[in-house]
């Protein structure tokens, strides 16, 4: 499965976002606001979500808010820490 179905799968079941199926989510839609819809709380789920499927650790907020801005950003962000 293509990283960016991938991450809309767990990120649907990570967050229980039953109202949610991965074809509803766009690869640049954003996952915080009017968007998603996500908040800071969601935040935190996404960010143990890289940890536990990717191993990657976020420590800094403001790194956050660039890569949680869409599918696309966070896609990206893996793939350059696994590079």
């Amino acid at each position: 499965m293509e990283l960016r179905e991938q991450l809309k799968h767990q990120i649907i079941e990570q967050l229980n976002l039953v109202d949610f199926r991965p074809e509803d989510i766009e690869n640049d839609m954003p996952l915080f606001g009017s968007g998603l819809g996500l908040d800071s709380i969601d935040a935190l789920e996404l960010i143990v979500l890289l940890d536990n499927h990717y191993q990657i650790t976020i420590t800094n907020a403001e790194d956050g808010k660039q890569i949680f801005q869409s599918i696309d950003s966070l896609a990206t962000y893996i793939e350059g820490q696994q590079s």
